[in-house]
């Protein structure tokens, strides 16, 4: 795989590019969301959610307040997290994210857990461009650091 950084144009993107994540997912997997607010950590998870519950329409709200929301699909169980109210990364392990082997793992936020970051089998660094339009989304495989992947 070559260094890359894949741009986002809009919406429409943003859930093809989630559909292709989602084929390349398996259970035990831990996918990490880190961005800036707004950078679209979570249109990303919900488009990865709905391409493995294979359902368009699928209700995925924002797990903020949450913590965690649950998800049973035809690949298995789905975890979507959102670290964001998190107050120390030691409050991660009461979630059990990291307990759930069959699980596919989505995090927003995961930046705010070394541990989660550590244990990532994939990282997705968002951003919004300058100019405001779009995102770009930086894969980067574990024991990478930050060095780009291609999907």
């Amino acid at each position: 795989m070559n260094p890359s950084e894949v741009f986002l144009a809009d919406d429409a993107a943003t859930v093809a590019f989630g559909a292709r994540l989602a084929e390349q997912l398996a259970p035990g997997d831990i996918v990490s969301l880190e961005g800036d607010l707004g950078a679209g950590k979570t249109a990303l998870a919900r488009a990865i959610v709905r391409a493995l519950a294979a359902d368009d329409g699928l209700d995925v709200p924002s797990p903020t307040f949450a913590l965690v929301q649950p998800y049973d699909t035809p690949r298995g169980p789905v975890l979507h997290a959102d670290l964001y109210r998190i107050g120390s990364p030691a409050e991660v392990d009461e979630l059990g994210l990291l307990d759930t082997p069959e699980a596919i793992v989505l995090v927003e936020w995961a930046e705010r857990s070394p541990e989660v970051v550590s244990r990532s089998t994939l990282r997705v660094l968002l951003s919004i461009p300058a100019g405001g339009v779009g995102r770009n989304a930086v894969l980067v495989p574990p024991g990478k650091g930050t060095q780009a992947e291609t999907l």
